[in-house]
């Protein structure tokens, strides 16, 4: 190989990207990268779908419970984190993965981000804090009116994203699209995706499996273990979000659970979007590891 190359295992929840990356740590000997945004954070486990210790004990991963949510990585700080990691990796081993479902994250690693300015954490914390007492509707018109374009091609559903557009906005004056270019930056090592893709209603019917069975392990304690911390943004998501509406009274408890497996699937929705975006993203029978592997050995060779 004339560069060493990242094997990026994408796709929605639920749909067995974890199994797919430590399978091929354990055939190339590599170790994993997770770039899953919640996963960072030790006080977030069942919740997030953290890999068990059975799992972790297979190939050695990075990026898992290694903080707390006091110290939260945004996307450029885990760019430049995974970047000094898989610099130190390709050392020892050629072939890497990387394994998770944010694709901003995802970006960051493998393609880089716009030069965007530091944005005072007051802002932030005030937008998180309209989000949390009124919803996205009042963030939305907001950014409508403050950068019409970008308001045109970002998914006005995803709260992070419109808020990350606003926040620079309020710190500058400026609009959030005048940051943006379009330039890809120039990594040290190619990039092989995959993903396996499941039918829509499968991969459903595995969601609504997932949130049973991490409300049986526990869910609703962990929610409230974290609940002095809910205004930070890794916990403004599915799973976390709703337990905190049904602890302040605004929905019963079997109301809260079903809204979670409503807006997983909304979010796995937004997931698939996010992936037919992906250039060079191969999709693959998920009950058929061994077609990915030789497709993969192929492209390495």
């Amino acid at each position: 190989m004339s560069k060493p190359t990242l094997i990026a295992v994408l796709g929605p929840t639920a749909s067995g990207k974890t199994e797919w990356a430590i399978q091929l740590a354990e055939h190339f000997g590599s170790e994993i990268l997770s770039c899953d945004s919640r996963q960072f954070y030790r006080e977030l486990k069942i919740g997030v779908a953290r890999p068990s210790e059975e799992e972790l004990a297979r190939a050695v991963h990075h990026f898992i419970a290694d903080r707390s949510i006091e110290t939260p990585l945004s996307a450029g700080e885990y760019e430049r984190e995974a970047l000094a990691k898989l610099d130190m990796l390709f050392s020892k081993n050629p072939v890497q993965i990387v394994v998770g479902g944010s694709g901003l994250f995802a970006k960051a690693l493998m393609e880089g981000f716009d030069d965007m300015p530091e944005v005072d954490p007051s802002i932030r914390e005030r937008l998180n804090a309209e989000f949390a007492q009124n919803g996205i509707d009042p963030l939305r018109e907001m950014l409508l009116k403050l950068d019409p374009e970008h308001a045109k091609r970002v998914d006005l559903h995803n709260h992070q994203r419109v808020i990350r557009a606003l926040e620079i906005c309020l710190q500058t004056g400026k609009p959030y699209s005048v940051f943006r270019s379009k330039k890809r930056t120039s990594r040290p090592f190619d990039v092989i995706k995959i993903a396996p893709d499941w039918e829509r209603e499968i991969l459903y019917e595995r969601i609504n499996t997932r949130v049973d069975l991490m409300v049986s392990e526990g869910l609703e304690e962990e929610a409230r273990s974290v609940l002095p911390f809910r205004h930070f943004t890794a916990l403004q998501t599915v799973g976390y979000r709703e337990w905190f509406d049904h602890f302040d009274g605004l929905m019963d408890r079997e109301t809260c659970i079903a809204k979670i497996k409503q807006n997983s699937r909304n979010y796995a929705k937004r997931q698939l979007t996010w992936n037919r975006k992906e250039s060079d993203l191969r999709l693959f029978n998920p009950t058929d590891f061994d077609e990915a592997l030789v497709t993969i050995e192929s492209k390495l060779r």
